[in-house]
């Protein structure tokens, strides 16, 4: 198996550090949950060089009192050097370690192209593409009470609608390998009237770009209860074809590779028998399980 979302740092940490043992860590704790491939994804946003691309988005889209907590949000986290990070990933490749080196990829509405020539200057294996923020909202932010207030003020359905559009987007950018958590949306527990509509748009969107998508762990430990993507979404993703990564999304140590496994017979139960892996950006077919 695979765990293809990790991060080295957990949020509430600015200033970061670089160490090779917390990778051949994290590669001793997948192994006991069967995985044998990891992949580095660290957010973008955590890298002075691409926020220096993408610029201050939330002042842009304007919105109060979001743009300010957006603002405090990249003071605190863009702290780091991009360089930095891919000389540690290709040091743990060159020790024999088995990760990949990516990148979580935000998707920013009309920068994608700029964005994606930046990082071909880089030797990424896979580029893993989210959706977290709507304009200057941070939709996810569960901890933060000003983000959490807009799903109270807010349409939910027009936030999914919000949610599929920008998805779709950076689908047909071309700009990424893998859709990660892709009904994030859901998760501070805000359910559309009918999810299946928009479900179906995106798993045609993914089906259109031929990107893999991510079936994650992570939605069990979040107010939604329930894994990326539901059920329901991802018997539309099987019946399309789309191909498939898994993934903890962890933070910590103790979270890598976190029920991998009930991914794993989430996707057996449909008749998956095959995960997207990724070296210098080409997918490979692996199988779903290793003995």
């Amino acid at each position: 198996m695979i765990d293809y979302h990790l991060h080295l740092w957990p949020h509430e940490e600015s200033s970061v550090w670089y160490r090779l043992d917390q990778i051949a860590a994290y590669c001793d704790e997948a192994a006991k949950h069967g995985v044998t491939e990891l992949a580095l994804t660290e957010h973008a946003n955590r890298f002075v060089d691409v926020m220096s691309i993408v610029g201050p988005f939330w002042e842009r889209t304007g919105h109060e009192p979001t743009s300010r907590a957006a603002a405090d949000y990249f003071a605190f986290t863009t702290r780091n050097s991009l360089d930095d990070y891919v000389t540690l990933a290709q040091l743990a490749q060159d020790e024999g370690l088995p990760v990949k080196i990516g990148l979580e990829v935000d998707y920013v509405r009309d920068q994608m192209d700029e964005l994606s020539t930046f990082y071909a200057q880089y030797p990424f294996d896979v580029l893993i593409g989210s959706v977290h923020w709507l304009g200057s909202w941070m939709f996810d932010d569960i901890d933060d009470r000003t983000h959490m207030h807009e799903w109270e003020v807010r349409d939910v359905d027009q936030c999914w609608a919000d949610y599929t559009i920008a998805l779709e987007e950076l689908a047909a950018s071309n700009s990424v390998d893998v859709l990660a958590h892709p009904d994030l949306i859901k998760v501070a527990g805000y359910h559309a009237s009918d999810s299946s509509t928009y479900w179906d748009l995106m798993a045609h969107a993914a089906a259109a770009a031929d990107v893999s998508v991510e079936c994650s762990s992570a939605g069990w430990a979040k107010p939604i209860g329930e894994q990326y993507p539901a059920e329901g979404f991802l018997d539309r993703l099987v019946a399309r074809g789309v191909t498939f990564t898994t993934a903890s999304d962890a933070h910590r140590l103790e979270r890598v590779g976190e029920r991998v496994g009930d991914l794993a017979d989430l996707l057996e139960a449909r008749g998956v028998t095959q995960l997207a892996a990724y070296s210098k950006r080409e997918r490979l077919l692996v199988p779903l399980r290793t003995d």
